[in-house]
This record gives C-alpha cells, structure tokens and sequence, in this order.
C-alpha cells in the first residue's frame, strides 16, 4: 500500500556558515593597514625637524631643525678651517689647512638632502624616519674648492716627489763603452691627490697625517737591454772601415768611427751614425763628392733671347751611405763600405725655361752716370742685384724686393739723396737712379705700373715727368706682369750708365707724349745771416726753383692694335729754395792816424771779399 503524505511538510531549520577565507585575508589586511598607519603616525614627527639618527659628515643632526643643523655644521666647521693637517708624499711633508686651499663644505644642500630622504606623507615620514632611527643615514657634503689654490697645492707637491725615470744609457771614453744604470722615477697621482685635499680639509674630523698617492715609474730602457748594444758599439771600434765610392776610396779609422757614433741615450735603445761628429764628416765628404746642378737661364742679346740648358749634378746620399758605413762597422769580418751618390736635380730645368715663353726683348731703357764714385757704385751694385729677376703672368716686381736692403755690410756707399727739398748723405744714395730706370723700362714695355713715387725735386737730366724714387722699406717702385708669358728683368752696367730691359712674350705698343711744364708757383727763399758780409751786404747763394707741375700720358696697344689703356701722369715738385746770406758785420771806428800816417798800420792786411760755396751735385 502507497503511503499517504501527511497534510504538511515540517521545515527544516538552517545550518550556520563561519567566514571565508579570502574575506578573513582581507580584514586582516585592513587591520595591518590600520595598524601600519597607526604606527606611521606614530613615528612621523615634525617635517621641521630632522629625523633621529641623521647624521652629516659624521656629526649627529637628528632632532634639529635644518637652519638649526646647518648653523651647528658651520659652527664646527669653522673651528677646524684654520687647522693645517699634514699630507705625506714618499718622504716629503706638507701642511695645508682649509682656508689656504679654499675648501669649504655646501652644508645647506647636504641638510636638505637628509631632510628630504626622511620626508614624505604622513605614515610613509613615519616609516622612513624609523628605518632612519634603527639604521641610520650618513649625508656627505658637497665640497667647493679654490681651483687655483689646489693646483698651487698640486704643483709644490710635485715639485719636491716627482722625478722622471732614467732609462739607461751608454757612454764612450775614448774607445772603451760603458753602461750607465736606469734608474726609477715617481709621480704624484694628481687626480687622486686633488680628492683626498678636498675631502680630508672638508672633513669635520681631523688626522693627524694623511698619505699621498706617488706612483713609481719605470724607465723605458734597462741596462739588461742595452748589454747588446754596447757588445756591437765594441765591435764597430775594433778596427778601421773603407768606404769607396765616386772612383775613390776613405779609410776611416778606429778613433773616426768612434766619433760617428750615436749612443743610446734618453729612452732611445739602437746604436747610429749621426749627430754633430757625423754631421761634420758627411759635409766635408760631401764638399768632395758633390757636382753642383746647373740651372737652365736665359742668355740675351740685344733684342734676342736664348736658352741656356740645365745640367744635373751628382750629391752624396748620406742616408744611404751612414747605414752602410754603420753595418760595415758592425761586422767583425767585412769592413768595406760603399758610398751611395744620388742624382741633383737643378731646381729649374731646360723645359720649365722654355715653357716661360721668354722670345723677345719689350723695351730697355738707359740712364748715364752723375755724382760721385760712391753714386756711381750703387747705381752698378743695385742693375746687378736685380738682374735675371723673373715675374710670372699675373706676379708683380717689387724693385726693394729685387735689390734687398741697402747696407754698408752688402756693398753700398754713402751718396746724397734728397730729403724734402733738401740734398743730405746716406748708405745707398742713388738708388732712386735705379728705380727711374726700371720705370721706364716698365713704360716702354706697356707693362701695368702699381707704385710710382717721384721725386719732390724735379730733375732735368730724366725725361719730364718720368722719374721714380724708392726709400727702404716704405717707398717702392712696382709693377704687374699682365700679359700671357713670364718677364724678365735684366740689368746692366756700362761704362757710362746703367740700362734695364725686359724681355717677355707678348708684343706691345707704346705711345707717350713729350709732356708739359707749368710753374705753379713762386721761388721759395731762404735768407741766412751772415756775420762775415758787411752789414747791408746781400750774397745771392743758390738761384733756386719754381715749384712744377708735369703732365704726360701713355696710351698701350696689343699686338693687334687695341687699344689696353691710356693713362695720364701727373706730378708735382716742389720749388728749390733760392738762398740769400744777409750780412750782419758792423765796422768798427777806425783809430785815429797818428801824425804823418797815411798806410795801416804795421801787422794789418786790408780785407777780403768772402767766396760762395757751390751747390751739392745733385743725387
């Protein structure tokens, strides 16, 4: 039989449930927060002070404000400043305190750096300032220096430790070699140094001495190396070397070979020929093997130009010849040499001359000897010092650069010159004949004249208008070489003059006028006082000049009849001083006549009439 259900069911009562696991987790976490910011808060303090156990540069700030901390540190501090502290380097003292070299601890930034390490929000300043009270934390300073006082520092210190090493060397006497021993060197590690100055003197705690850092350094060459060396220096001098070449033949001897030897010395670790003994040897030698090159030049004559050919010399190879001489040395059984010659090229060749385009003679010009021997002396040593001047297309020919400076010591006299409007004597007078030589030669040839100083006398005896004058350094005679070829510059000296050509390769025509003269103005004159002339009494000495005035013009023309330039020149001279002697003698009374005396009297010679003196020549 079924069962019937009963008319309701009876209720079940619930079951209770405990917590979960990650809830439980997370509460705990929330308590341990709870707890954390609790602890922080705790422990946080004041942001004014600093945190227990801080200190800087070894001194305990904790629990003070910073201006507190940084009063205090400065305090220490400059207590210490003037306190020297000695530094040993090797067996050398020094004494320096913090004010001598300018060393001086930047507290207030090392306060705020600790004061920030233990800051922060709240429980997280809390924190860090119990990590800072168990553990601690130590701020060092930055330091300032004086630069220049530590490397005054520096450089005493060096001065007494630092000694360079000496490599070993060998040494000759007469012909025995000996060896003399390296020796150690030591230096003061600079870099290391300068940080301990600056970290001891900027410390609050004071030593009583502090070392150094010097490095020993070794010398590059020993004794034990150069042992070899001095075996072979032994056997170079054991006997004579014969050197041949050139169709001859040297016998060197011991005692030379000695003399031609370099020894090992300061690092260096082979044995040569060379230095001073050597150097004197290979020039004598060389003055009797050397056949000099001759250059390639040009011969002129008249308006044509030749070539002369270069020819090639012969010089002793000296390089060459000392390896030789020294491995002959070296040998103990084959002591011959060779000589070694090398082909001397001239310095310009038959076809370098020939390409200059030199063919004919553009103008020459000629002037005649005036004044004195010594005038005459400086007008032939000046066309001489300038002559087989060559100016290349575009290049200029400067006349003080050509002659050089005029001096007693390279052949020139002393000759008048002008100076203003006055004749005076110096060291090369006359040279000013030379510049208006060259000038006109420059005219002639259609060339482009750059400089052109003329006299502040005019002068009759050269072409109106065309006369030069040069005055070492400042005053010169220029011109360009504007055509395609190069120039040359010949000078000449006659028998009655000087002359100047130029020869080149580009044909020009000249045209120039004859000039014009005006008088610009009155005869400037001079008077002197005279006390010989009676009073009254005018002596006329020089007639002097009008100041001038020239104008003249040059037209140059190519090969083909264009025209290139005309020019005109105009130069003024100043007058020459017309030179007037006043008289300013009085007569005295005569003395009365005795009686029956008409002559003068006995010992007396009636006077004369004063002479003039000429004019000085004309430079």
């Amino acid at each position: 039989m079924r069962a019937e259900s009963p008319l309701y069911a009876p209720r079940s009562r619930p079951r209770r449930r405990g917590l979960s696991a990650p809830a439980l987790l997370t509460a705990a976490v929330a308590v341990a927060g709870l707890l954390g910011i609790l602890v922080g808060l705790a422990f946080a303090g004041s942001r004014q002070e600093l945190a227990e156990g801080t200190r800087i540069a070894g001194i305990d700030v904790g629990g003070l404000t910073q201006r507190q901390a940084v009063a205090e540190l400065d305090r220490r501090f400059d207590a210490t400043a003037a306190d020297p502290v000695a530094f040993r380097a090797g067996e050398v003292s020094f004494s320096y305190a913090a004010n001598q070299l300018g060393v001086h601890p930047d507290w207030r930034a090392a306060v705020s750096a600790a004061a920030r390490s233990s800051d922060g929000f709240g429980p997280i300043r809390g924190f860090r300032r119990l990590h800072t009270r168990f553990f601690g934390a130590e701020v060092l300073p930055r330091l300032a220096v004086s630069n220049a006082a530590l490397e005054y520092a520096l450089d005493q210190v060096s001065d007494e430790v630092d000694r360079s090493a000496r490599s070993a060397a060998l040494v000759r006497r007469g012909l025995r070699f000996e060896t003399v021993p390296e020796q150690s060197g030591r230096q003061l590690d600079r870099d290391r140094a300068a940080e301990i100055f600056a970290r001891t003197l900027g410390s609050l705690e004071r030593s009583s001495s502090v070392s150094l850092p010097v490095a020993t350094t070794r010398p590059a060459v020993t004794a034990e190396m150069l042992a070899p060396v001095a075996a072979r220096a032994r056997i170079a001098v054991s006997g004579p070397v014969v050197l041949r070449g050139a169709g001859k033949s040297w016998r060197i001897p011991r005692w030379r070979i000695a003399e031609l030897l370099a020894l090992p010395s300061g690092g260096a670790s082979k044995l040569t020929i060379s230095g001073p003994g050597a150097d004197a040897y290979f020039a004598a030698l060389a003055r009797r093997v050397d056949r000099k090159p001759v250059d390639a030049r040009f011969a002129v004559s008249g308006e044509s130009v030749g070539v002369v050919p270069s020819k090639p010399g012969t010089e002793l190879d000296v390089d060459r010849t000392a390896r030789a001489l020294l491995q002959a040395a070296l040998s103990p059984t084959n002591r011959r040499a060779s000589l070694t010659v090398a082909r001397a090229r001239p310095a310009r060749t038959t076809a370098e001359v020939a390409a200059m385009g030199i063919d004919r003679r553009l103008s020459v010009y000629k002037t005649y000897n005036s004044g004195t021997t010594d005038r005459i002396t400086n007008l032939r040593l000046g066309v001489t010092l300038l002559d087989d001047t060559l100016v290349p297309p575009g290049g200029t020919f400067s006349l003080n650069e050509a002659i050089g400076e005029r001096t007693a010591e390279r052949g020139f006299r002393s000759a008048p010159v002008i100076i203003g409007t006055r004749y005076e004597e110096e060291i090369g007078g006359g040279t000013s004949q030379v510049a208006t030589t060259a000038f006109n030669a420059a005219w002639e040839a259609g060339l482009k004249i750059t400089e052109r100083n003329p006299h502040s006398l005019y002068i009759s005896r050269y072409q109106l208008g065309r006369d030069a004058t040069v005055y070492w350094p400042s005053l010169d005679l220029k011109f360009v070489n504007d055509t395609s070829a190069w120039v040359l510059v010949k000078g000449f000296v006659e028998y009655d003059g000087i002359a100047i050509a130029i020869y080149g390769g580009e044909d020009r025509r000249v045209e120039s006028s004859a000039g014009t003269q005006s008088v610009t103005g009155r005869v400037p004159v001079r008077r002197v006082k005279d006390p010989t002339l009676e009073k009254g009494r005018r002596v006329v000495e020089s007639e002097g000049t009008a100041p001038t005035r020239t104008v003249v013009t040059r037209t140059v023309y190519d090969a083909d009849g264009t025209e290139l330039r005309t020019e005109t020149w105009t130069t003024s001279y100043r007058g020459e001083e017309r030179i007037v002697r006043i008289g300013t003698k009085v007569d005295e009374p005569a003395p009365k006549k005795k009686e029956n005396e008409t002559g003068p009297a006995d010992g007396e010679t009636p006077p004369t009439t004063p002479t003039t003196t000429p004019a000085p020549p004309r430079p």
